[in-house]
């Protein structure tokens, strides 16, 4: 399903859930459906977005098992088999293959501190359980502070253990180091995805191949638009899509103080998702805190700036 080389707008879905904190099937369809109405190259359940480290391993089967069933082969779904450790993940990847995932995407080990030389040994140990292509997340800030090493993906690109890297750690410097790296090595089947969602043009123009925004599921879209504008060379029009996403981004700021950083974000889109008539609930698994109704009417007035309500 996937091919030689991903590219394009993959949005990491959100995982609606019911007021009893079970997911929600029928608004995860209206989602997907949603998305797809946009054009978008393939989704990405149980990504950060998509809450996959909070739910439990029966929630986690539950959303590939739907997810799979209802994209039915139109694109590739991937699938977030993140953990802490490598036998933890290995389980993972054999559900996620069974349900008939096309791809998977795992972090490098947390909660115990890890060396380079124990990142590498934990992906080959995946690659090794896996017939499926496996992108490494590069996202620090929720392993740990640990950077996956540019020279290391290439080499594991190389080798054919990973299909490329999903880039959430917000250093545009570091996604240009890796592109550089993988152009050096002479990989040409190895994708670079950027997750930062305000500066998918900047990334592009590096040469990135494509974004896992999570705001792509309030507007999938506008990041269709805006990667389409690049392709075709009109940058012009590619800015002004990235600007007005720039400023719908803002809708994250909703609770300033009240909350972590993540309930304030996944608040945010799920509360817009609802508004927008997608989902049924807003709800975010525990710990995360709810949004108020002032809140929920601040990420309603963004909507209505961008032409979303």
């Amino acid at each position: 399903m996937i091919g030689d080389r991903l590219s394009g707008v993959v949005p990491p879905l959100a995982t609606p859930l019911s007021p009893d904190y079970e997911i929600d099937i029928p608004s995860l369809e209206r989602l997907i459906d949603h998305v797809l109405d946009a054009r978008v190259s393939g989704v990405f359940v149980l990504g950060s977005t998509g809450e996959g480290s909070q739910l439990t391993d029966a929630q986690r089967r539950t959303a590939i098992e739907a997810a799979v069933r209802h994209v039915g082969g139109q694109v590739p779904v991937l699938a977030g088999v993140i953990d802490m450790s490598t036998a933890r993940v290995a389980g993972h990847i054999k559900d996620a293959a069974k349900l008939g995932a096309d791809g998977l995407v795992a972090t490098a080990p947390f909660y115990a501190a890890t060396h380079p030389a124990e990142i590498d040994r934990h992906f080959r140990g995946l690659a090794a359980v896996s017939e499926l292509p496996i992108y490494a997340y590069n996202i620090p800030s929720r392993v740990s502070g640990t950077k996956l090493p540019p020279d290391l993906m290439v080499r594991l690109g190389a080798d054919g253990v990973l299909a490329g890297v999903k880039d959430s750690s917000g250093d545009d410097a570091g996604i240009r180091r890796l592109l550089l790296a993988a152009q050096d090595a002479g990989l040409r089947n190895f994708s670079v995805l950027t997750g930062s969602e305000l500066t998918v043009d900047a990334s592009l123009a590096m040469g990135a191949d494509g974004v896992v925004p999570g705001l792509g599921n309030v507007d999938p879209h506008g990041y269709v638009r805006l990667y389409e504008h690049h392709r075709s060379g009109n940058l012009a029009a590619a800015q002004t899509e990235q600007e007005r996403l720039f400023r719908l981004f803002g809708l994250v700021n909703a609770a300033p103080g009240r909350m972590g950083g993540t309930s304030a974000a996944l608040g945010a889109f799920k509360a817009a998702l609802k508004l927008r008539g997608i989902i049924d609930c807003a709800l975010t698994a525990a710990p995360s805190i709810p949004l108020d109704t002032d809140e929920v009417e601040y990420v309603r007035r963004h909507l209505e700036t961008a032409g979303l309500l």
